[in-house]
């Protein structure tokens, strides 16, 4: 896997050998990317309250915030890059 940035975007671009399908990422290329600094937002309802839940590239928990901007500035604060679920 190659990690480069264009126009401040990360790029990732998997070596042909190495595709595990369009959507899956492999263990090899989450330490890659660093797995301690890269952090994903995912929805979540906790005590039947919307929330936000912020989780390391393993799928790790790391906290819950009452609204996706607050998810966004604790990853920048605590400088993790945020990267988008599909």
């Amino acid at each position: 896997m190659r990690v480069t940035t264009q126009n401040g975007r990360v790029l990732l671009q998997n070596d042909p050998e190495t595709v595990a399908g369009p959507h899956a990422v492999t263990a090899g290329e989450l330490r890659g990317l660093g797995m301690e600094t890269v952090a994903y937002i995912r929805a979540v309802e906790v005590e039947g309250q919307d929330a936000f839940a912020i989780h390391a590239a393993d799928g790790t928990p790391l906290a819950v915030t009452d609204d996706h901007e607050t998810a966004v500035r604790a990853i920048l604060q605590h400088e993790m890059m945020l990267v988008p679920l599909h």
